[in-house]
């Protein structure tokens, strides 16, 4: 397992919590930009400022934006270079807490009854919050509650959602309406079926192998939407494996940086308005099943989304560029 991260910044007391979590077996990369940093002086970790990125023989290091978190990218395709089994992703403003472990792709879940949007976090609370991303008609809707039978089963889950305390992520009407620190229930562990949506995000995630090629963070978006639209991808090439998206109770709590609430508003706008449209386009594009066709699921459905003008023709290009790159051979793990 590998964790990655991207960021401006000197290590924070948060990263040294995880660089202490995750000990000698487990490595960290860090992906800088051009605010930042220069050097990266924690153990076991690969630090690669933005003159070392364009050194890689990434076909993307060119073509990505500077100061845009889609250069997390980088971090993905370094550890698929190496031959990472895990990738485990956050950020450097999340603490893991005391229930933070190295996870397994078995997991043992509950599963939730289908619905076609689901709020994962009504599972671990009784109140009133939702994911950002999640549809904001659907906040108040009784059918987005998940309900189970209450029996837990093994499943084989290549993606799994870990969820913050403190400051979970919410959208800004929620910090807007009812900013507080907040926690939530040590529930089960909860499983989605097929066609149930529900956004996910890049603060506490792990990826395993199979799910790679699902990685990839849009550029030419909102940048409060790139990991939600990353989400809805993935999830919907997800349904085509034959696997179920993974909501576990916290294992971090969030430092969050400061944030001016009604920019991120500003730009969740999009979000509220086309997320719906966006997964009905996911829904009517025709993929291929199985677990080995992640890749080439995931250009048909940016193909569609390029199609229907949620994305630019440029977003196609890094695509491209980003299968380009995870087809490359792997090697063995660089020297931390």
């Amino acid at each position: 397992m590998i964790t990655v991260i991207t960021t401006i910044a000197e290590p924070t007391a948060c990263v040294e919590t995880l660089i202490s979590k995750i000990g000698d077996t487990h490595g960290l990369i860090v992906i800088g930009d051009k605010k930042g940093p220069f050097s990266y002086g924690t153990d076991n970790t690969q630090f690669y400022s933005l003159e070392d990125q364009f050194d890689l023989d990434f076909e993307l290091a060119h073509k990505l934006p500077m100061g845009h978190y889609s250069r997390k990218n980088l971090g993905y395709l370094l550890a698929i270079r190496q031959g990472e089994k895990c990738i485990y992703e956050t950020d450097d403003d999340n603490r893991p807490n005391a229930h933070w472990k190295v996870r397994s792709k078995e997991v043992k879940a509950l599963r939730a009854e289908r619905a076609d949007w689901i709020n994962a976090y009504g599972h671990f609370s009784r109140e009133n919050i939702w994911p950002r991303g999640f549809l904001l008609d659907r906040i108040s809707d009784p059918s987005s509650r998940p309900r189970h039978d209450g029996r837990t089963k093994t499943l084989s889950a290549p993606i799994q959602q870990g969820l913050a305390d403190v400051a979970p992520d919410v959208d800004a009407i929620w910090r807007l309406t009812q900013n507080r620190e907040f926690s939530f229930d040590r529930a089960e562990s909860l499983a989605l079926p097929k066609g149930a949506w529900c956004p996910f995000n890049t603060q506490s995630t792990w990826w395993w192998e199979e799910a790679f090629p699902l990685l990839y963070l849009p550029s030419h978006c909102s940048f409060r939407m790139t990991d939600i639209w990353k989400s809805f991808v993935a999830q919907r090439c997800l349904w085509e494996m034959g696997h179920e998206l993974v909501f576990h109770a916290p294992e971090v709590e969030q430092d969050r940086n400061v944030h001016n609430l009604m920019k991120d508003f500003q730009a969740e706008v999009p979000g509220y308005l086309i997320n719906e449209k966006l997964t009905s386009i996911l829904e009517g594009t025709k993929l291929l099943s199985g677990a080995g066709n992640a890749l080439e699921n995931l250009l048909r459905c940016y193909e569609s989304l390029v199609e229907h003008k949620i994305f630019p023709q440029k977003e196609m290009d890094l695509v491209q560029a980003w299968a380009a790159d995870v087809l490359k051979p792997s090697h063995q793990k660089a020297e931390l």
